[in-house]
């Protein structure tokens, strides 16, 4: 055992919670600066530790607390804890924690965090090794001086303390009070026996006088007695008739209470039967009132689909007609068509005939005026130039000219004539996609109406699906309604059950069942009440057996008992519980008698056989017996306990207990009736089970119809959109290629005009190149004045038939362009918008929604018929279960008055039994006053019971007064004064018995405060001895070479006859050293030096230790006054004895901290102190800091 961690907050220098590292086992050194808070750190061990901090004032505490800067420190702990891996205090933990807690007020300890007392803690330590007696275990700074230079009587008193002669003392003062107590005692006896002597003497004188009147008094009293006699004797007559009328009047109120119970229970059955029917009445009405709302919302649904269908019929019909109207106006439309297109066919070709006539004449005649205006300018370039090189110059420069001319128009030419073939193959692709495209739409028109088909199938089964899951739905409620009073009827029958049995029953119950199920305990089989069944007949007796005992827990072993228990103690959790381990349960067979009269009870039990134990140990020695007066004789006779139906139990060692048992409370009734809302609640659980179940398949068969109505929906809005996309696809395409048709007539127009201007060009090329190289002539040539001629008529024809082909184009063109603008602007226009008229009502969604809407209307006409053939079926079934609720209700009501009148008849009964009470009560205080009067008369005359019994009340009543008469005459005697004689004369006895006893302990605590005072000198001259020895041994160790002696010094006045020796006969402990060795040096310790002083002081201290050692040692700077060579041995021999128990020690040398394990240091920052664990080298460096400091 030693320290291993301790924990201070707020005492002295220690403000904020200071942690030191764990200590080791054997040597710590602990160092600082002066006032750096090492002594408060001892000081905190020594206050949790020692009684030095006991009994202390207000101000004596504030001194323990941190009084520095900030807020004020109100209370402070101080935590140590040990390592106990030894046991050496009696705790089964590897670990023991002690706090000590001290405030203004307040002063607490804690034992491993658990508030104990000074006194728990004090003794915990003492029985771990640290002894009162020797405080030595922690040694304070000044304590080695203090010892150094104590008298040799101080020494001799802390001799005593180490030998325990504390506990003589105390003794010792516990027998001096006890003495004179003792004495004290004597001395009253002594003075009351002589003031018993003269009263007696007193007495004596009274006597004669005295039995003269007991004469007379013995004859009062014996006509007295007779009287009384005679009147007792009266009043126990009418007790038996009472009596026996009582008994008459109890049997009859035990059968009205039997039927009373009878007709009780029969009101329970018959009202849990009206609850089972009303709660069938309400679940049916229940469903009834959902079915009208539901047939409410289905007339208000089916209204709204009627008048759904009829706009839809409306709709749809109108589309029809519609349609119709609008295929008849296509038709006339496509006739007219026909018609313009025909009348168009004939206009084109002449239209372009002319244009064509048109063209050709145009470009003729621009090469006709091109070749003249040459033939022109040839003439007149005589005139122009004045020589032919000028000429060919300017023919060679127009030549060049006309040449890019030529190259420009080529490659014009080229591009219009590549831009027609593509503008051609762009309207022939044109074409083809519009053909596909086509086809498409009506690919797309077909899937569009398939998917509807498959769409309002769909939704249809969805309908019915929805249908369905209402049905379950509704079911479903239906069970949760009777699942909810079936489970309100069970509670209500478990909370009747428990209030039969105490609450600490109740809640060690709920402790079981909840560990089983939280640790999942096996063998635990509940209550002996849940395990067994018996003929209700049977209950009564049953229940008065077991008694409590029905709600013992069986188990198959103790082990699975003890487990449960342990489990219950580390939670606490409250309750008491009984266990059955059939493992221990024992029994033997029992020969049951043979009779008509008794049957065994366990015979009548049905049970799990695994459970025979328990059912034999319970109920097997109990027979039930069809009387009371049978069950006494079996009882009796067979050793065993009887009980009978109604619950009179006599048992086998002959009590005999019964009386009145409320069958209204029974605990096998109330356990019946828990079984059976158990099995109730159980069906309907599997029952709304299989329901929801069916739920669970419904919800997932419509999960899959809804997502196949979605994607169904989803497919055919796509499709939708398809069809839309592909047929505006198309009508772009169509006006595409008008456009392109447009722009390829216009770009076949700019090819032959560019094949003309090509032809001009080529032309002119070839004259002025036929021209270059030519003489220069004044006049043209006859061939070409021939031709200038020639051109000029041609000229002139041509103009005259463009004018004529122009005049019939303009005609013709008139006429294409009111047929085009006929076809295009009017008829194909109104064409296409018929066909889209056409086409979106193919592709309404009217008819499938008004398909779907008449189906669903038939779904919601079967539905209602459905719903009114099941409304119909419940109001027969509501008043089947009316008429039976009424037919119980009644019955009961019936039996309600039976019990009312049984009740009646009982209270009646009860008002005459408590007549006949009173009467009885009555004749009892009767009784017991005239007892009390014959009690009152004391000891009578032998002759008193027989002597008067045969005279008449009158003359007894003679004889007394007579009698009183007398007796008047002795009214001066004092007539107690015999029995006061004889009271003294005993008291006298006793007083002298008692100072005999009161002599005997006198002599024997005299003898015990010898033996006391001779066992104290014996402690005190054996533990001299080994402090002595141990003194000497550990000087040589310390000293090698020199030799201490302990002197134990005696009184000069000793008695030397005495055969005890007495105690204070020594006066002192004086020491005797050499610190060389040789006799001739040796000294006393006034003649040494302080270091040697010191260095015998602790050599003292060490030698204590040794004598009664502790589990460690705390040293303050013991060092603190020695030698160097002297520290070194100190260091050693600690270095040595730590192998045994642990030290810690502070210190300002070096030697301590070159043989400790471990070293602290102690830092003082801010007015706060501070522990952490140094190294050595750390701990030398302080010292060495601290000796240059110094």
């Amino acid at each position: 055992m030693f320290i291993k961690q301790v924990v201070i907050c707020g005492f002295r220098s220690y403000r904020n919670e200071v942690i030191v590292e764990p200590f080791h086992p054997h040597h710590n050194c602990v160092v600082g600066r002066n006032g750096s808070g090492k002594s408060n750190f001892f000081l905190a061990i020594q206050f949790v530790l020692s009684d030095e901090f006991s009994h202390m004032r207000p101000e004596q505490r504030q001194q323990l607390l941190h009084e520095g800067s900030g807020p004020r420190v109100v209370n402070a702990y101080v935590e140590i804890t040990f390592d106990n891996s030894d046991n050496r205090i009696p705790i089964d933990k590897e670990e023991v924690t002690i706090r000590r807690m001290i405030g203004f007020k307040k002063d607490q300890y804690f034992l491993d965090k658990k508030n104990v007392t000074k006194t728990d803690v004090m003794n915990l330590l003492e029985s771990a090794g640290f002894s009162r007696s020797n405080p030595y275990y922690i040694v304070k700074q000044g304590r080695i001086n203090q010892m150094a230079i104590a008298p040799d009587s101080q020494r001799l008193k802390l001799l005593r303390e180490v030998a325990g002669t504390r506990v003589y003392d105390e003794r010792k003062e516990e027998s001096l009070s006890i003495l004179k107590e003792t004495e004290g005692k004597i001395e009253k006896i002594d003075e009351f026996l002589q003031y018993i002597e003269e009263r007696l003497k007193t007495l004596e004188e009274e006597k004669e006088e005295l039995k003269e009147y007991q004469k007379w008094d013995r004859m009062h009293r014996s006509l007295e007695y007779t009287m009384y006699d005679k009147e007792l004797r009266e009043v126990r007559d009418k007790l038996e008739s009472i009596e026996q009328q009582r008994l008459e009047e109890g049997d009859k109120t035990k059968d009205l209470h039997v039927d009373l119970s009878s007709v009780a229970a029969e009101i329970k059955f018959l009202e849990r039967d009206l609850k089972e029917l009303e709660i069938k009445g309400s679940t049916k009405r229940s469903e009834r009132d959902q079915l009208l709302d539901e047939r409410q919302l289905q007339i208000r649904q089916k209204a709204k689909l009627e008048l759904d269908l009829k706009d839809l019929d409306d709709v749809v019909n109108d589309d029809a007609a519609n349609k119709g109207g609008a295929a008849e106006e296509l038709t006339d439309v496509e006739g007219q068509i026909k018609t313009a297109k025909e009348a168009l066919d004939q206009v084109i070709p002449q239209y372009h005939e002319q244009k064509d006539i048109e063209e050709s004449c145009a470009t003729q005649l621009r090469i006709n005026e091109q070749r003249r205006s040459e033939l022109y300018a040839k003439k007149g370039r005589n005139q122009e130039f004045s020589d032919q090189s000028k000429r060919d110059h300017w023919i060679k420069e127009e030549l060049r000219s006309y040449g890019s001319s030529l190259s420009a128009k080529e490659d014009q030419s080229k591009t219009v004539e590549k831009e027609v073939t593509e503008t051609k193959e762009r309207i022939e692709k044109i074409a083809e996609e519009i053909q596909e495209r086509t086809e498409n739409l009506e690919e797309r028109r077909k899937e569009i109406e398939e998917t509807s088909k498959e769409l309002g199938i769909a939704r249809i089964k969805k309908d019915e699906v929805q249908s369905k899951r209402k049905d379950l739905w509704r079911q479903d409620s239906n069970f949760e309604q009777s699942l909810g009073t079936s489970k309100e009827q069970h509670d209500e029958a478990e909370r009747q059950l428990r209030s039969t049995v105490s609450k600490a029953f109740n809640n060690g119950i709920d402790a079981i069942k909840k560990i089983v199920r939280e640790k999942n305990i096996d063998g635990v089989y509940g209550p002996l009440i849940e395990n067994f069944k018996c003929n209700e007949k049977f209950f009564t007796a049953v229940e008065v057996t077991a008694g409590n005992r029905l709600f013992y827990i069986i188990v198959d072993t103790d082990k699975t008992a003890s487990q449960i228990l342990s489990i219950m103690n580390k939670n606490k959790m409250s309750g008491e519980v009984n266990f059955l381990p059939l493992n221990r349960l024992s029994y033997k067979e029992t020969q049951y008698p043979t009779s008509n009269d008794v049957i065994p009870m366990v015979s009548k039990l049905e049970y799990n056989p695994i459970f025979k134990p328990a059912m034999e140990t319970i109920f097997g020695k109990t027979l039930i017996c069809r009387s009371l007066d049978i069950a006494s004789q079996y009882a009796r006779n067979e050793h065993m306990d009887c009980i009978t139906l109604d619950g009179d139990q006599v048992s086998r060692r002959g009590a005999l207990t019964g009386g009145y048992y409320d069958k209204r409370k029974s605990r096998l009734d109330a356990q019946r009736q828990v079984w059976y809302w158990q099995a109730k609640l159980q069906e309907e659980k599997m029952s709304a089970g299989k329901i929801t179940s069916e739920m669970e398949e419904v919800d997932a068969e419509l999960g899959k119809l809804v997502s196949q109505v979605q994607k169904l929906e989803t497919t055919q809005i796509q499709l939708r959109e398809t069809y839309d996309r592909q047929k505006m696809d198309v009508q772009n395409l169509s006006v595409e290629k008008r456009q392109l048709e447009k722009h390829l007539e216009t770009k076949s127009r700019l090819k032959a005009s560019l094949e003309s201007d090509l032809s001009a060009l080529r032309g002119t090329v070839e004259s002025l190149t036929k021209e270059l190289g030519t003489e220069l002539l004044s006049q043209l040539t006859s061939d070409e004045q021939e031709e200038i001629k020639h051109l000029t008529k041609e000229i002139s024809r041509l103009q005259g038939k463009i004018r004529e082909s122009l005049e019939k184009r303009s005609k013709l063109e008139v006429e294409k362009n009111m047929y085009e603008n006929l076809l295009i602007s009017n008829l194909y226009k109104r064409r296409d918008q018929l066909l889209n008229c056409i086409d979106e009502i193919g592709m309404s969604q009217r008819k499938q929604e008004f398909d779907s809407k008449k189906a669903e209307f038939q779904q919601f006409t079967t539905a209602m018929d459905q719903t009114k053939k099941r409304l119909d079926w419940l109001e027969g079934e509501i008043d089947v279960y009316t008429k039976k609720c009424n037919e119980l209700a009644t019955q009961i009501e019936g039996k309600r008055t039976r019990e009312k009148d049984i009740q009646e008849s009982i209270e009646e009964e009860s008002k005459h039994m408590e007549k006949m009470a009173n009467k009885r009560a009555v004749k009892l205080r009767k009784k017991d006053e005239v007892m009390r009067k014959i009690r009152e008369l004391g000891s009578l005359p032998a002759d008193a019971f027989e002597k008067y019994q045969n005279m008449t009340l009158k003359e007894l009543w003679k004889l007394l007064n007579k009698c009183n008469s007398e007796l008047k005459k002795y009214g001066h005697v004092n007539k107690k004064a015999l029995d006061q004689f004889v009271s003294f004369s005993e008291q006298k006895e006793k007083l002298i018995d008692r100072k005999k006893e009161l002599d005997r302990s006198l002599d024997s605590i005299k003898n015990l405060m010898n033996v006391l005072e001779h066992r104290k000198h014996e402690a005190i001259q054996l533990t001299f001895k080994q402090v002595s020895h141990f003194f000497t041994e550990i000087f040589k160790k310390l000293v090698p070479g020199g030799t201490a002696t302990l002197v134990m010094k005696r009184s000069e006045f000793d008695d030397e006859g005495s055969s005890l020796p007495l105690v204070e006969q020594f006066t002192g402990v004086g020491i005797k050293v050499s610190f060389s060795g040789k006799v001739s040096e040796t000294k006393e310790m006034q003649q040494l030096s302080g270091g040697q002083k010191s260095l015998v002081a602790l050599t003292l201290i060490f030698a204590i230790q040794k004598c009664d050692p502790a589990p460690f040692y705390l040293f303050d700077e013991i060092d603190a006054a020695l030698d160097p060579q002297h520290r070194k041995s100190v260091a050693e021999l600690i270095s040595k004895q730590s192998d045994a128990c642990q030290f810690i020690t502070t210190t300002f040398r070096p030697e301590l901290v070159q043989t400790a394990n471990k070293h602290y240091g102690v830092i003082y920052r801010n007015k706060v102190s501070h522990v952490k664990q140094v190294s050595q080298e750390e701990a030398l460096d302080f010292i060495e800091d601290e000796a240059a400091d110094k």
